[in-house]
């Protein structure tokens, strides 16, 4: 079988970049804040996916695998969508509302 049968033939397992996934760290100070959640397209915006944890300086983390690409993600504070201040932009998402831009490579 050839290199290029063989490529072919390798049906689902062939290589994609959205089967790759790296890890991203969140970061967000809101030392008032109650709850505060990673939201976006990675996780179908589901408030209780990705929350994040408070540390006693007010700052909360968090940490994702996220399939390289650019992705439309929200912090969500205290039920707020909230735009992160650390973004690599920003984009409407379907309901018109500014969000945050990942992009991972």
């Amino acid at each position: 079988m050839s290199y290029l049968s063989a490529y072919q033939n390798a049906g689902p397992k062939r290589y994609s970049a959205k089967n790759v996934t790296k890890p991203v760290n969140f970061l967000c100070i809101a030392p008032d804040a109650k709850t505060v959640s990673i939201v976006g397209e990675f996780n179908g915006w589901d408030p209780a996916a990705n929350p994040m944890r408070r540390h006693v300086d007010g700052s909360w983390q968090g940490q994702l695998s996220v399939s390289l690409g650019h992705h439309q993600y929200g912090l969500l504070i205290d039920g707020k969508l909230t735009l992160d201040p650390r973004a690599n932009g920003t984009a409407r998402n379907a309901k018109d509302e500014k969000v945050s831009l990942l992009s991972v490579s």
